[in-house]
């Protein structure tokens, strides 16, 4: 075992000598054995204490190995939890059903110890690693958008990549105003203390409103919504970002990072960009480029949407929308109409 913590295992047998000489197997310095009589019994100690593994006789009076082991499985907590039954019938048929149930191993009687050990291990490791792997797919969420860990996952499998995709989203930029000066300002120490619990504010805010970041850009994020509420679960994040920067200063904050943000609607490709050594999963297209320049020219604290995102958001009780106002932006041959998003006050 790698773990120096004793693992927890549940031994279900009606017959008393059975359940002895299992524990006598089992409890030593790697296990800590806990006995039940019954199904019922086991139920009750899986309910009650954070079990590692089971060992569970196939025939049992009352509630039998092959329900109990489906009653297991139907927990979350015990969803990969090693489940191993003990029996003598070498009957197809059960053991078709023991495994349709959920088991992951049979013992079969008359019990070898060694063998009895060595499966035991062999299911709890391939547990941990299970578990260090999902570990870290939970931390690689902050890294990556879950479409690029979903492409990722899908390569991996395949080893095909998927053809570019065309689809309408919601972009939104934002970036800290001035952050030239501010570096000149303020240490650098400061600066990426700040500038971090900024943009990890922003993160979160990001994903509770349903969007995910597709990349980051130094003193800034872009970040994607898609879906059928993506303009309202946009406009309202980019709200709750301008809010939460006052309360940052609140828990302490140093410093106050002005933060500019845009927002464009519409169609975009999504797909691999790069070299196959270096890929890229990531969004291009006009609106993109649209949400950046509208990011470019909102002042510290403004929200600057576009013609999309205004009739997106026009129903949407908790948003105000400003006049548009024409801007010439680079890139684009005639003024673009944009608008300010600012929260409605509460009547």
């Amino acid at each position: 075992m790698t773990s120096s913590k004793k693992k927890t295992i549940v031994i279900a047998d009606d017959d008393r000598t059975v359940r002895t000489l299992l524990a006598k197997i089992l409890d030593t310095n790697d296990f800590r054995v806990e006995l039940a009589d019954r199904g019922e019994k086991c139920l009750f100690l899986a309910l009650e204490k954070h079990v590692d593994a089971f060992l569970i006789d196939v025939n049992m009076p009352g509630l039998g190995g092959i329900e109990l082991c489906r009653r297991l499985r139907a927990m979350e907590r015990y969803r990969i939890t090693p489940i191993m039954f003990i029996t003598s019938d070498e009957d197809e048929a059960s053991l078709s059903e023991g495994f349709a149930a959920g088991a992951t191993d049979l013992i079969l009687k008359p019990l070898n110890p060694t063998v009895l050990h060595a499966r035991m291990n062999a299911h709890l490791e391939r547990v941990r690693y299970f578990s260090e792997m999902q570990q870290a797919r939970d931390y690689l969420k902050r890294y990556i958008s879950t479409r690029t860990q979903s492409v990722v996952e899908a390569y991996s499998v395949t080893g095909i990549l998927p053809s570019p995709e065309r689809t309408d989203v919601c972009v939104m930029f934002s970036d800290v105003r001035g952050f030239t000066n501010l570096s000149r300002i303020i240490g650098m120490e400061d600066l990426f203390e700040n500038l971090s619990r900024l943009l990890g504010m922003q993160v979160d805010l990001v994903h509770r409103h349903g969007g995910y970041i597709d990349k980051f850009g130094g003193d800034g994020i872009m970040a994607i919504f898609d879906g059928d509420d993506m303009v309202p679960s946009a406009c309202r994040c980019a709200l709750d970002i301008v809010r939460r920067i006052d309360t940052l200063e609140q828990q302490g904050q140093k410093y106050r990072l002005p933060v500019g943000i845009g927002l464009a609607a519409g169609p975009v490709m999504i797909g691999n960009i790069g070299s196959p050594e270096h890929l890229d999963y990531s969004a291009i297209g006009e609106n993109v480029n649209l949400a950046a320049r509208l990011c470019g020219h909102a002042e510290a604290g403004q929200i600057l949407v576009s013609e999309s995102v205004r009739e997106g958001a026009a129903q949407v009780e908790s948003v105000r929308i400003g006049r548009g106002m024409p801007v010439q932006i680079k890139g684009f041959t005639d003024p673009v109409t944009v608008y300010a998003l600012h929260e409605r006050e509460p009547a």
